[in-house]
C-alpha cells in the first residue's frame, strides 16, 4: 500500500483562499450574534408578558427554532422563504436570518432565566418607589440580571461560531465552503482540512480561554 505524501507547502500557496473563508466565518458569526441578541431580548420580554396573546407567539417561535435542526432551517430560509414572500435572498442573508433567529431563540431563554432569577423583593421595591415597568427593568432588574447572563451568553456565542460551518450547504463562502472548493481543485483534502481544523482549534481555544477568564472574573466580583 503506497504511503501518502503530505505536502502542506503546496497547499499553503493558496492560504489566501482559506483566510478569505475564515473572515467570512467571522463575518457571519458576529452578524448572527448581533441579530440574535436583539431578537432574544424581544422574545424574552414577550414571553414574560402577562398577556397570552403576546406570550404565546414568543413561546412558539422559541420552541420552533430551538427544536428544528439548523440545516433544515437554512434550506427552508434559502429556498422556500423567498418563494413565500417573493423576495430573493443571497446565501449570506439567508444564513444571517437563520442563525440569527436560532441564536435569538436560545438567547431568549438566557435572558428569561437571568430576569426571573432576580429576587421578587427587587421587583416589589421598585414598584413601591413608583417606577414604571421600563424604569424597573432598565435601572434595577437588567443590570443585575446581565451579570448572571454573561456565562451562558458567552457559551452560546462559542457554539454559534461552530454552527457557522453549516452555512456551507447553501454555498456561503465561509471557511468550510472555501476548503471544499479548494479540495476539489487541488486534490489535497487531507492537508486542506487539517489546516481548517487548525484554524477552528486556534479560534475556539482562544474563545474558550476568554470565556473561562470572564466567568472567573464575574465569580470573583460576586465574592
Amino acid at each position: 500500500m503506497p504511503v501518502y505524501e503530505w505536502d502542506f507547502a503546496f497547499v499553503l500557496n493558496y492560504r489566501g483562499v482559506l483566510w478569505e473563508g475564515f473572515l467570512g466565518t467571522l463575518k457571519i458569526g458576529f452578524s448572527s450574534l448581533g441579530l440574535g441578541i436583539v431578537i432574544g431580548l424581544l422574545l424574552a420580554l414577550m414571553r414574560l408578558s402577562r398577556l397570552w396573546v403576546v406570550r404565546a407567539p414568543a413561546i412558539a417561535i422559541i420552541e420552533f427554532f430551538r427544536a428544528t435542526p439548523v440545516l433544515v432551517l437554512l434550506f427552508w430560509c434559502y429556498y422556500a422563504l423567498p418563494i413565500i414572500i417573493g423576495v430573493a435572498f443571497d446565501a449570506y442573508t439567508a444564513a444571517i436570518i437563520t442563525l440569527g433567529f436560532q441564536t435569538g431563540a436560545f438567547m431568549a431563554e438566557v435572558y428569561r432565566a437571568g430576569i426571573v432569577s432576580i429576587d421578587r423583593s427587587q421587583w416589589e421595591g421598585g414598584k413601591a418607589l413608583g417606577m414604571s415597568l421600563r424604569q424597573l427593568m432598565t435601572r434595577i432588574i437588567l443590570p443585575q440580571a446581565i451579570r448572571r447572563m454573561v456565562p451562558p451568553f458567552l457559551e452560546r456565542s462559542f457554539e454559534l461560531m461552530k454552527t457557522t460551518t453549516q452555512a456551507s450547504v447553501i454555498t456561503y463562502g465561509e471557511l468550510l465552503y472555501k476548503a471544499l472548493l479548494l479540495s476539489a481543485q487541488l486534490y489535497r483534502p487531507l492537508e486542506i482540512f487539517t489546516l481548517v481544523a487548525v484554524f477552528y482549534f486556534v479560534m475556539l481555544t482562544i474563545a474558550s480561554f476568554a470565556v473561562r477568564y470572564i466567568e472567573h472574573r464575574i465569580d470573583a466580583a460576586r465574592l
